[in-house]
Order: C-alpha cells, then sequence, then structure tokens
C-alpha cells in the first residue's frame, strides 16, 4: 500500500502509466513466481530443433512461457536429436536439442558449444499383444535377443519361462526401431551395448546404427503410432508417449536382478544411484551415461537431454533475442521443473540446477554479458 501511495503522489506519472505499472504488480503477485523481463515494444522468436524424446514437456514449457512473456515466441522443431545436432551445428536455429551427448568429433567441430541438462527421462519397450497384459517380463539376454534378430517368435521358451501363467501367442514378433538419427536411439542402443557384449561388438551404440532386424518409424511419435497398428509390435519409446497412448510396457530385469517397469519413481531411484561428478557445461559429455545403473527400483533405461546452445549467442540475431534466449533457459532450469512430473519425466536434482546456473553464466552475445535473474 506503501507502493502505491508512493506512485500516487508521484505527479509526473501518467494515468496511463501509472495504471499500467499498478497492474503489473498485481500479476506479479498474482503469478508469485520469478519474473523474467525482456522489452515488451517488439516481437522476439527463438527457434529450436531437436529431440522427439522430450517434445511433451518442451511443449508444455512453451505453452507456459507464453503466461510469462507474451512478446516472446518459441518455435520448437520435434525432428530428431540428429536433425537438432546438425541445425544448430549449421547455426540454422537458436537452440538444439539431443537425448545423446555430442561425440567428439561434434563437440570439436562446434567450438563454444554448450550442454543443458533440462530433464531426466526413461526409454521403454512398447508391445501391442491381444490378451497379454501390461508388464511382460523380458530380461537382458531376451531383450538383445529379440533385437538382434535371434528370438522371432512371442511363445519363445525363453519367454515363456519368465512369464508363468501367461498365454503367449504364436505369433511372429515384429520389432520396431526409429528410422532417423535420434537420441532415444543413442539411449536404447547404449543400454544393449552395456548388457549384451554381443551387441557390443557386432552393432553397437549411435543415435543411427545398422538394425539386424526390424522396421523403421520416424519420431517417437512413428514408432508409437506402428506399435499400435501392428499386432505382435515390439518397440523402444520415450516413457511419456507409451502412457499417453495407453500402450502396456515391458518390466525389465535390472541389475539387482530385479522387475522393474518405467515411472518417474524407478527413472528417479536411476538418477540416484548413477549421476555422481559431472562435467562442467563447456566440457565434453560424451560418456556421460546413466543406463544400467544399480539399485533394487532402480530403472535400467533412463537418461539425461540436453539443451545445446553457444557460448557466444553470435547465431542469433540481436542481443535482446539472446537474452530472451537465456531467460528462457533460465526458467526452465527453475519454475519450469514443475511440470516434469505430470508428463512422466523427472525433475533436475538441485546439483544438476546448479551446474546449468555455471554453464548460463558463461553466455555472452557478442562480448557482451547477459543477464540473469539471480544477478
Amino acid at each position: 500500500m506503501k507502493l502505491l501511495k508512493l506512485l500516487k503522489d508521484n505527479r509526473g506519472l501518467s494515468n496511463t502509466v501509472l495504471g499500467g505499472i499498478i497492474g503489473s504488480i498485481v500479476l506479479i503477485a498474482a503469478i508469485g513466481a520469478t519474473v523474467y523481463f525482456t522489452s515488451q515494444n517488439d516481437q522476439i522468436t527463438i527457434n529450436g530443433a531437436g529431440a522427439t524424446f522430450p517434445f511433451p514437456l518442451i511443449s508444455r514449457w512453451i505453452d507456459e512461457y507464453k503466461n510469462i512473456q507474451q512478446n516472446v515466441v518459441i518455435n520448437y522443431n520435434s525432428i530428431g536429436s540428429g536433425g537438432g545436432i546438425k541445425q544448430i551445428q549449421a547455426k540454422t536455429v537458436d537452440f538444439g536439442a539431443s537425448d545423446a551427448p555430442l561425440g567428439s568429433e561434434e563437440f570439436a567441430s562446434m567450438p563454444g558449444i554448450l550442454h543443458i541438462p533440462e530433464t531426466i527421462g526413461a526409454v521403454t519397450l512398447a508391445y501391442n499383444l491381444d490378451g497379454v497384459g501390461d508388464g511382460l517380463r523380458l530380461n537382458q539376454t531376451v531383450i538383445a535377443d529379440i533385437f538382434l534378430g535371434k528370438i522371432t517368435k512371442w511363445n519363445d521358451i525363453s519367454i515363456s519361462q519368465l512369464n508363468p501363467g501367461v498365454s503367449l501367442p504364436d505369433m511372429e514378433i515384429a520389432v520396431i526401431h526409429r528410422s532417423d538419427g535420434s537420441g532415444t536411439t543413442f539411449v536404447w542402443t547404449d543400454y544393449l551395448s552395456a548388457i549384451s557384449d554381443e551387441w557390443k561388438e557386432n552393432v553397437g551404440k549411435g543415435k543411427s546404427i545398422e538394425w539386424p532386424t526390424g522396421q523403421g518409424a520416424k519420431g517417437n511419435e512413428g514408432v508409437t503410432a506402428v506399435i499400435e497398428q501392428t499386432p505382435g509390435a515390439i518397440g523402444y519409446i520415450e516413457l511419456s508417449y507409451a502412457i499417453t497412448n495407453s500402450l502396456k510396457t515391458v518390466a525389465f530385469k535390472n541389475k539387482n536382478g530385479e522387475f522393474v517397469q518405467a515411472s518417474t519413481e524407478t527413472i528417479q531411484a536411476a538418477v540416484e544411484n548413477a549421476v555422481a561428478t559431472l562435467p562442467k557445461g563447456d566440457e565434453s559429455w560424451e560418456n556421460v551415461t546413466i543406463v544400467d545403473a544399480p539399485g533394487k527400483n532402480s530403472f535400467p533405461v533412463a537418461s539425461l537431454t540436453y539443451i545445446l546452445i553457444y557460448k557466444n549467442l553470435n547465431n542469433v540475431d540481436n542481443k535482446e533475442e539472446a537474452q530472451a534466449l537465456v531467460d528462457f533457459l533460465w526458467w526452465i532450469i527453475h519454475d519450469g521443473q514443475q511440470f516434469a512430473d505430470p508428463l512422466y519425466y523427472v525433475a533436475l536434482p538441485s546439483a544438476l540446477v546448479s551446474l546449468n546456473e555455471d554453464t548460463l553464466r558463461l553466455v555472452n552475445f557478442e562480448g557482451i554479458t547477459l543477464s540473469l535473474p539471480s544477478q
């Protein structure tokens, strides 16, 4: 009230300006969260592209951020991690997104690139089998052999023995995998390489690989659709896609010998047991992985997913756009984390938030330091 009285007593302010200031104060009080300021004169457009893995969460962030910065338009093209890396490498977008950290050659080709973990999710196996309930049990050997093309029938004895009392059909297994360069594929093949020496030696891990068997589809969206439409199908997708499309998912045998399905709780358990010392944001993240984590309740195919930006934001149009991008990223690693759990992602632990804060403090535009809400 003292502030309002002070404003009223200031005769240098017009009624219009005074009303705008008072309205802003009311709005800030109503929001009750960190407030981010950019110029209100012109619309600012920020363009990003990349991973489909975190797309449901990124989409929610974009919708929510409109309520905070109405003059900032954020576009995100969900084209896969490989496409996002190529576009940020070519500097045709303001930020990229990838579930796979940059490899050594990619990192070397993009001087000044930064990794910013945005959330934590899981890749799970979804399947389409009439008469078979959710939570079909598969162990490491069976999973690897299905994707190696060595187990081809659903009633194979190795699957039956893991699922006593379950009537499995005499049906061909239709393996569905990604056809595009994909961070989800990187995470999945990282897991297969961790549990199977045969896979590691003969196939390996990567965003794109030569698949021993199966049918390809583009994006998590595409794999999800093919699984839904194909009796006998099994394929790897990000957990949010499985749950929102009501697909049955596998119970994995984890490192401790327990069968667990993907959930925010089992992903969190994996993170707590796997994340130790991480590199700085401007260092290489090539060897960072949290698959096959120990722990009774750990889900074995959990992963960080990353925003990629340059330390010097000379790929954006001007300082205002650079500031708007940093403001948005600061918001997603703080207030934006509240939207992770409802979409079946795991919010960043405090250590990762602090690491991201340090990374964003490195960002500049043509040598000009950008402000951060905490400064």
